[in-house]
């Protein structure tokens, strides 16, 4: 008893991590409370299964290292046997519940990852990203060889209401569909967080950033980035599923190349190197496909330029850039520069509206060759036949780009010693234990 005693030992609850998973759940659950319309509740869905997708890429490019470019393969793949299985069940030949059809999606991307991934992950790097491109192509130009099984251009339909239902569920309600995905989203984003902290997850980490060594140490990195392939594939799968419940259809165009970019540089820009990063570029892909394309025809002008943006100057995605502020914020910095900040925010939408209207009028002149009439911009009309508008946004795009780069610059500067006290401080601690 006496050894039993002391061999015990008492272990905290990490409240801030039940803090943080117990708003999420909150979040899922009264997100539809809030946002009730049809259109709310379809771009909530899309959200649902876009970050399991875009969390599933990042096992690979943000976990491992490995650059994909044919990901939609695998969430391609899972909707057409989702949508096959559907066709099934409804028709009675396969005993199979709506909310089981993820699962049976999910196992179709895992035996797809395991057949392509093998000798996918036989290369790392460069010779990666080529591999998954030249599966990608070759996967999106079986679609249209196959219509047996890809049903061709016009791609397979199906029915999510059929028998039997669960609880009285039939999931023809879109609200019903919301909150199987939100089920499915915190399940698979809890589980795929935990693979990150098993040894396995660790373990390609290390491959990610120190493959020599790893082999040093007795490991096969192949070994460990195949498996973490086919993790990723059976979660994309499960993601892909939701699309063909959620739009009832599943065409060819889910497994391109186009597919595959957007999840690439939606995981990016929300930032790979960390767990949550995904989660937001989920959301900004469905806010810029759905909100911003409404708003503008040539909304894909001013993704290029927000990643480009992003490539230059924060490389670590949206999420790098709330933790960088979180940190500052922690040891009380960030008071000392909410002037540079005001002053890079206003510049910068000055920038901005300088830059669209540039991109409205030139993207006018490209539908409309006689080159005459007005581009409605902010509640004005700018007159393209007019010299005076071109010189007129010519000189407020460059005025506007000087005072934004003397402003960034002297932000950086204030950025710099906030960075070099916080240092300071923290070496303080340090020697103070």
């Amino acid at each position: 008893m006496a050894t039993a005693a002391r061999s015990f030992h008492w272990k905290p609850h990490d409240v801030g991590r039940w803090i943080v998973w117990g708003g999420f759940a909150l979040l899922l659950l009264v997100a539809p409370r809030i946002f009730s319309s049809g259109a709310s509740l379809t771009m909530l869905s899309q959200m649902g299964y876009l970050m399991i997708i875009c969390l599933s890429y990042n096992l690979l490019l943000g976990q491992g290292g490995m650059l994909s470019f044919g990901h939609a393969v695998y969430t391609g793949l899972g909707a057409f046997f989702a949508v096959h299985a559907m066709n099934l069940a409804g028709h009675g030949e396969l005993p199979v519940p709506l909310p089981f059809i993820p699962l049976m999606g999910g196992l179709a991307g895992l035996v797809v990852a395991a057949i392509l991934g093998y000798p996918s992950t036989k290369k790392a790097g460069t010779p990666f990203a080529m591999i998954t491109l030249g599966v990608g192509e070759l996967v999106y130009a079986m679609s249209l060889m196959f219509p047996e099984f890809f049903g061709g251009e016009g791609g397979i339909s199906t029915n999510r209401v059929y028998e039997p239902k669960i609880f009285g569920w039939g999931f023809g309600p879109a609200q019903q569909v919301y909150y199987l995905i939100a089920v499915y989203c915190f399940v698979c984003t809890a589980a795929m967080y935990a693979f990150t902290r098993t040894p396995l997850g660790r373990m390609l980490n290390a491959v990610r950033d120190n493959p020599e060594r790893v082999e040093f140490v007795g490991y096969d990195t192949q070994r460990v980035r195949y498996l973490a392939f086919m993790i990723s594939g059976f979660f994309a799968g499960i993601g892909g599923s939701f699309i063909a419940i959620n739009y009832e259809i599943v065409t060819a165009e889910t497994v391109s190349a186009v597919r595959s970019g957007g999840y690439l540089l939606f995981t990016f820009l929300g930032g790979a190197t960390f767990f949550f990063g995904p989660i937001i570029g989920a959301v900004l892909l469905v806010l810029s496909s759905v909100v911003l394309s409404e708003i503008t025809p040539a909304w894909q002008i001013y993704l290029g330029f927000v990643f480009l943006f992003m490539v230059m100057y924060a490389p670590g995605g949206v999420a790098s850039l709330i933790m960088m502020n979180l940190r500052v914020a922690a040891f009380g910095k960030l008071g000392r520069l909410w002037t540079a900040y005001l002053a890079l925010g206003g510049l910068g939408a000055m920038l901005l509206v300088a830059v669209a209207a540039v991109v409205e009028i030139i993207y006018h002149l490209q539908l409309d060759s006689s080159g005459e009439g007005g581009v409605k911009f902010f509640g004005t009309t700018l007159d393209v036949a007019r010299a005076d508008t071109w010189v007129g946004l010519a000189l407020a795009t460059m005025v506007s780009a000087g005072l934004f780069e003397l402003a960034r610059r002297h932000f950086m500067h204030e950025w710099g010693e906030a960075q070099a006290e916080i240092e300071k401080e923290i070496k303080r601690r340090e020697a103070s234990l």
